[in-house]
């Protein structure tokens, strides 16, 4: 129980910095293949000032949301983002997790499931969840293995309900338990 609420062995969750993240998450949202893989809304660009307006509006984490920036460890360089979502009320003790790595050097590298190892000890430690989920597109094999490895289950999908390059693809919908997540920290 000494390892740091918000680190990992690769990142750390921090909380966003208008002024020094605006400029590369708005750079992001202008990778068509990271909104592709991020989201199924139409990529829409945006500026620097429009993503600055964005985190200053976004404020204090409320008591349903907790936002964080992804941190490497290494440079304290800006990698992404994640956030861990609460359901309309805590009594079910349900979260919902959203992650994007933007700077594509570093997909593959280990980042993701260290990020996800992080926001779960979080979320099964501090919040006292029961159970996280995550929805995932199925082209998106690189997110699906960093799931798996940071102990989510497959528990269902909706088929054919998203549309890119000219086909279908299902959405693949996952979780863990907290119990699950306990047994793998041993």
């Amino acid at each position: 129980m000494n390892t740091p609420l918000f680190t990992g062995a690769l990142v750390r969750l921090a909380a966003a910095d208008p002024e020094k993240d605006a400029a590369p998450w708005a750079g992001w949202m202008r990778d068509s293949e990271f909104l592709r893989l991020l989201d199924t809304d139409p990529a829409v660009p945006e500026s620097a000032a429009q993503r600055k307006k964005d985190i200053e509006e976004r404020g204090e984490p409320k008591n349903t949301g907790f936002p964080f920036v992804i941190r490497a460890l290494a440079d304290d360089r800006l990698l992404g983002f994640v956030g861990l979502w609460i359901g309309p009320s805590w009594n079910h003790r349900n979260g919902w997790i959203g992650i994007g790595l933007g700077e594509r050097a570093t997909w593959g590298q280990g980042y993701g499931t260290d990020t996800l190892n992080v926001v779960l000890r979080y979320a099964f430690q501090e919040l006292d969840l029961h159970r996280v989920s995550l929805g995932v597109f199925e082209y998106n094999p690189r997110a699906l293995r960093a799931y798996e490895k940071a102990g989510f289950v497959l528990e269902g999908r909706t088929r054919q309900d998203t549309r890119r390059a000219g086909r279908y693809w299902d959405s693949c919908w996952m979780g863990i338990l907290h119990s699950e997540w306990e047994a793998r920290q041993s």
